[in-house]
């Protein structure tokens, strides 16, 4: 392969699963490597090609001088590694650590693509619409998108891994509800304080199995909790296959990430989306909207979790039929979404500009 590619992105998972999940759909065409800060190594497997980088905050204004000269002299460095590897594009998921490759890309006259996984417009990614040959979106509607650059949009369907694709679903054989809660692996606590009693309560009417994604403080206590009030359950922090959990639930209750959206759609798992209220330009809010607007979940404001979510799992268990027309609206939403599909678009639109 002759040609080179680097993908830039931030330090959240929001930012580096998006960026692994195009080294996927690139590596076949291209050497590709990626670019992050020291934050996102927890998120990057081993078997990528990476760089580090490590742009600071550029928020507190008491340090904006020396932020400045920091920023140059890491445009300076991404000049001469762009230089070194012979990149021929870039690609950027956003975050503030994109700043110096990218102007360092625009100096050397580079190709920029920019991917914005959520339905609000990242700020790095707004400051570079005008240098940019295309931006990846999943649809038109992106908040705060500036009109003048509309054109620069080119819909794919939400980035998810190959291996999702290739998923089959196992049934149990127990007809238990198999609910997921998924609130990352630094834990979601208004799930591990709230959630509890209520599904006890749940498991007094209903056969359930709770799958409950925690912090590693919290795992002792929580299975305790459930064993002790008779409900099967499988308590966790971290796992290298999660996507076999995954596949086994039938309901998620989760925070609103694009990725983890994108790959509960995919499986055709609907979905219970808390938002995060203070993600950034309230972007969990809109990603989980772009789902509930085509009926494909739930939204529960995190104010009013502890108060409504049991009625709401009493409710989908009860009466199927809403549960089950998300299902059939996810599966529509779905329909000729394919790995092979996204490649081969991702792909056409690189190599046409």
């Amino acid at each position: 392969m002759n040609k080179n590619y680097l993908i830039s992105t931030g330090g959240s998972g929001g930012h580096v699963i998006p960026a692994m999940i195009l080294h996927e759909h690139l590596n076949k065409e291209a050497n590709v490597i990626i670019l992050s800060d020291k934050r996102g190594l927890k998120y990057l497997e081993k078997n990528y090609k990476y760089k580090i980088i490590d742009t600071p905050k550029l928020n507190n204004i008491l340090l904006i001088p020396f932020n400045l000269i920091a920023v140059l002299i890491l445009t300076i460095k991404s000049f001469f590694l762009l230089k070194k590897e012979r990149i021929e594009k870039l690609f950027s998921t956003g975050g503030y650590m994109s700043l110096p490759v990218i102007l360092a890309a625009r100096f050397l006259n580079l190709k920029i693509y920019l991917i914005e996984p959520n339905q609000v417009l990242g700020r790095a990614n707004r400051f570079f619409l005008g240098s940019c040959q295309k931006i990846f979106c999943y649809s038109k509607e992106i908040k705060n998108f500036p009109l003048k650059y509309q054109k620069k949009i080119e819909i794919i369907n939400p980035l998810v891994r190959e291996k999702i694709y290739k998923l089959n679903r196992t049934f149990s054989e127990d007809n238990k509800f198999n609910i997921l809660v998924v609130g990352g692996s630094q834990g979601a606590n208004v799930f591990d304080k709230s959630l509890k009693k209520k599904i006890v309560n749940i498991s007094k009417k209903f056969q359930i199995r709770v799958i409950h994604q925690t912090n590693k403080r919290n795992i002792s206590h929580l299975k305790e909790y459930y064993q002790k009030n008779n409900i099967e359950c499988l308590i966790f922090s971290f796992v290298s296959n999660f996507e076999k959990i995954l596949i086994n639930s039938d309901i998620c209750i989760t925070r609103a990430g694009a990725s983890t959206l994108a790959e509960l759609s995919v499986l055709n798992i609907p979905f219970i989306a808390v938002p995060l209220p203070i993600a950034k330009d309230n972007h969990q809010l809109e990603n989980a909207n772009f789902y509930k607007n085509k009926e494909c979940c739930w939204i529960i404001n995190q104010k009013f979790f502890e108060e409504k979510i049991e009625d709401l799992l009493v409710d989908i268990m009860q009466n199927k039929t809403e549960y089950l027309d998300k299902k059939e609206n996810l599966k529509k939403l779905n329909y000729q979404n394919t790995w092979i599909n996204v490649n081969q678009k991702i792909l056409k639109i690189i190599n046409e500009n």
